[in-house]
């Protein structure tokens, strides 16, 4: 009689199956990006994808409704990926209309200071501070029809008009500037006429640079898709490679 209620307590195959397929794992998937069978990144493969979509959310949230990059999300995958020694590159694929500002600038930031090679690539648009996370990889492509809008800082909501908060919009305004120019082939004078020309934005100050326009300017390095950055990517890790055995061998 023992034996034969152990037996009946053993679940039956179709019910561990049925466990198997309500995993929270599974129920994330389908919450989050709306299917059921995600393609899985191969265990020996050496790059990591990070994408900057939607608007970049900072300091205040935004609306449930708005599609966001948060970077308090995107922070620890930067420093993991510093730290992950199977990681060796990362690819960056940017479709983002900008966002906060201070937020836009420690993802350029932290994306710059990678010791790993590091390809960005600009698919649909990478406006506003979109264009420092862009500049901010080793090499970066853009797709011939994606879009970078170049504007001044602008400030959203209760401002208070003294001459103070207009010298703090024109210091930030200089590190976004100095940073752009520092991590790309574009002149800080070419720049900042495309960030303050009139008549190109309707209605506003500022330029809309398509494809090989931010190639000819010195923005972007290069106009491409994803092939054409993997296989950049491939070739920067293999430099690196070369330079790291090179250093321990004169050591």
């Amino acid at each position: 009689m023992e034996k034969e209620f152990q037996m009946e307590q053993q679940p039956s195959p179709e019910k561990s199956d049925e466990n198997k397929d309500n995993k929270p794992g599974i129920i994330d998937k389908i919450q989050q990006l709306g299917q059921t069978n995600v393609p899985q990144l191969s265990q020996d493969t050496n790059i990591h994808c990070l994408t900057i979509v939607g608007q970049i959310e900072g300091h205040m949230q935004l609306p449930p409704q708005n599609k966001t990059t948060k970077y308090e999300h995107v922070i620890p995958q930067i420093v993991a990926i510093e730290q992950n020694p199977k990681i060796e590159g990362l690819l960056v694929i940017l479709n983002t209309v900008g966002g906060d500002v201070e937020a836009g600038l420690a993802i350029s930031e932290m994306l710059a200071s990678l010791s790993k090679p590091t390809v960005s690539i600009v698919l649909g648009g990478g406006h506003s501070i979109g264009v420092p996370i862009a500049v901010s990889c080793d090499y970066s492509f853009i797709a011939g029809t994606a879009t970078m809008t170049i504007h001044p800082i602008r400030l959203t909501g209760l401002v208070i008009g003294v001459p103070q908060t207009f010298e703090y919009l024109d210091k930030m305004q200089e590190r976004v500037i100095n940073f752009v120019t520092e991590h790309s082939n574009i002149e800080e004078d070419v720049f900042k006429e495309l960030m303050f020309a009139k008549g190109n934005l309707t209605r506003d100050i500022g330029t809309n640079v398509v494809g090989i326009d931010a190639v000819k300017t010195g923005l972007i390095n290069e106009v491409g898709g994803v092939g054409a950055a993997i296989k950049k990517l491939n070739e920067l890790i293999e430099v690196n490679k070369n330079q790291n055995s090179s250093e321990g061998m004169i050591q």
